[in-house]
């Protein structure tokens, strides 16, 4: 199956196929039916030929979360090009990088910052989707992606039967787009991923979720250019879903509260955000509201936990119970969420904490962690739907072969493994084994149900001074699920002990101030107060008394400025580069284990 087949306008035409913010200050929302969203599709296509976009030709897309951004997607999909969506957080070096190795001579821009990083890496062609954007003077080129679609509308029969060849004439191994990796330690690379690879994915995903039907809607707010959204928008439009289009991630709790989605795909620090945020409210409740919350938690615990999760029957008296406080209780903090009507939330890309999976789960939303990386067109695993292990990343799906290789790596075999890195012959074949397994980096164990548990990235391993082998993420997913750590860097590589640089959360930290009348002139005395460490460590102790005691974070130092993308010590995907954190904080590590 090739892309643009998902787009039918014969399949209900006149209902939605997107939507998207008309007006912030009221919240009101505007739709995209099926019918409008194919003929622009169309329409965009032609612009595109007229344009001069060849037969698997990258066609660059640098922009916010829009509908256009979809619509680009599809229309180079029907000319048999190649989209490349680059992360809209990315810096003008990345852009120059992305844009050279794949060799984009055409870009699709959503803001004034896009264009200008468009130009300062050389792109000839620019398109740009905000008709507000300003256009250089020497710019003779670059046009809007209005004027774009209308050009299309102008386009003669012979180019438009030129168009339908390419699209007839389009193999399922053609490239259907380039995911570059976050490049955590090097370069980013680019994912070969074929419309059959999207097929296998698209089907597979089809019989493992039933549950998405048409009808349903959707929150589209993770960047478009991270694989888990760009598969899952795909997977949407190929199950009938309307989607919502939230452009700015700043605001996706406000849009999930205006459209109360059935569903959304997210990663595990939007809920490590609500299960603080939640917990921050139960603690602020009365003693009566407090002990009424903790004893609904532990109801919906037993019901969704202990029964359900395995597939047995709810004795009566407990479904009861939890349905009392589902009335009066969960419902009221589903719809403060966002997430009264939710149905299905897959969430993948980072490890998440067991028991934000149990808050999560307890009180009815139905979280699905799975497991998938830019080279297996996302998914990998996931939560069956009952016989789930908390703590596991889900069981393969269908036809995605797993297997643990030496040093506990997991291995991936299946239909929908990249092809391999774009013009990286050196890297494809380091990224397999001799006999086609794919080499994901991630060290985990399989348990006697198939269920997959990730211990850490194998290239973050560090071994201390000492010999002993430790996980950072398992460390600082741990140490995230407190209210009042913001961002957290475990230290450790061949030194004699754990430490760990925090960024603590400012406002939060200014209440324990406040609460423990403590006086300071400015943050950094705060950061540096001897209390706000005793608090601080005890919280730290409390977390990590599972872990072994050379695992335990021994001293820390708290950060004023987050750890950010703009600075590289982020990846746009927001994980941590280790290397530029170690050599950025070099003084501030050394003097950590100088006394």
């Amino acid at each position: 199956m090739i892309l643009t087949s998902l787009i039918n306008p014969g399949h209900n035409p006149e209902t939605p196929a997107l939507h998207y913010l008309a007006d912030d200050q009221t919240g009101k929302w505007d739709s995209i039916s099926n019918r409008e969203f194919w003929t622009s599709v169309i329409h965009a296509a032609a612009g595109l030929h007229a344009l001069n976009l060849g037969v698997q030709h990258c066609l660059g897309i640098l922009s916010e979360n829009r509908p256009e951004v979809i619509m680009t997607y599809f229309a180079a999909f029907r000319l048999r090009a190649v989209p490349v969506s680059i992360y809209s957080t990315s810096s003008t070096e990345q852009v120059r990088f992305i844009t050279a190795d794949a060799k984009i001579s055409h870009i699709v821009v959503g803001s004034q910052k896009h264009y200008d990083m468009a130009r300062a890496a050389g792109i000839r062609q620019i398109i740009a989707i905000d008709p507000s954007i300003r256009f250089d003077s020497d710019d003779n080129s670059s046009i809007t992606f209005h004027q774009l679609v209308e050009t299309g509308k102008a386009a003669s029969e012979t180019a438009l039967s030129e168009i339908e060849k390419r699209c007839d004439s389009a193999e399922t191994d053609d490239i259907a787009t380039l995911i570059y990796t976050s490049g955590t330690t090097g370069e980013p690379k680019g994912a070969i991923l074929t419309h059959a690879n999207f097929d296998a994915a698209l089907e597979i995903h089809r019989e493992r979720l039933p549950e998405v039907r048409p009808g349903m809607t959707s929150m589209c707010f993770l960047p478009l250019s991270h694989i888990f959204e760009m598969a899952w928008t795909c997977f949407c439009l190929y199950r009938d879903v309307e989607i919502y289009v939230n452009q700015d991630p700043q605001r996706v709790q406000q849009s999930l509260r205006e459209t109360q989605p059935n569903c959304m795909c997210a990663v595990p620090r939007f809920w490590e955000k609500v299960y603080t945020g939640v917990n921050e409210k139960i603690a602020s409740l009365n003693v009566f509201k407090r002990m009424m919350m903790r004893r609904a938690l532990k109801i919906g615990h037993q019901r969704n936990i202990v029964y359900k999760r395995v597939g047995t029957k709810v004795p009566w008296l407990l479904e009861h119970q939890y349905q009392f406080y589902r009335k009066h209780l969960f419902n009221a903090l589903r719809h403060v969420i966002g997430m009264e009507r939710g149905m299905f939330f897959p969430t993948a890309g980072a490890p998440i904490a067991p028991e934000i999976v149990t808050f999560v789960r307890s009180v009815g939303i139905n979280m699905i962690v799975g497991y998938g990386l830019s080279e297996t067109t996302a998914t990998v695993s996931c939560f069956p739907h009952t016989g789930y292990e908390i703590g596991s990343v889900g069981t393969p799906l269908r036809d995605v072969m797993v297997k643990i290789g030496p040093n506990d790596e997991v291995l991936v075999k299946g239909p929908t493994v990249m092809r391999g890195y774009y013009n990286r012959p050196e890297a494809t074949a380091e990224a397999f084994t001799a006999d086609g397994w794919f080499r994901t980096g991630d060290a985990g164990r399989i348990d006697e149900s198939g269920a997959i548990t990730l211990t850490d990235r194998i290239k973050d391993l560090f071994k201390t001074s000492n010999g002993k082998y430790i996980a950072p993420q398992a460390i600082e997913s741990c140490l995230g699920t407190d209210p009042i750590i913001e961002q957290v860097a475990v230290i450790g590589d061949r030194r004699k002990f754990v430490t760990a640089l925090i960024v603590p959360a400012m406002e939060t930290l200014k209440e324990f101030a406040e609460k423990a009348k403590i006086k300071y002139n400015s943050i950094q005395e705060l950061l540096e107060n001897e209390q706000v460490h005793a608090h601080i460590q005890s919280r730290i102790d409390k977390l990590m008394v599972n872990f072994a005691p050379y695992e335990r974070v021994k001293r820390f130092t708290l950060l004023s400025v987050p750890f950010a993308m703009e600075t590289g010590e982020l990846t746009n995907t927001l994980k941590l580069r280790r290397p530029v954190v170690n050599s950025r904080y070099a003084d501030i590590i050394a003097a950590m284990y100088s006394y």
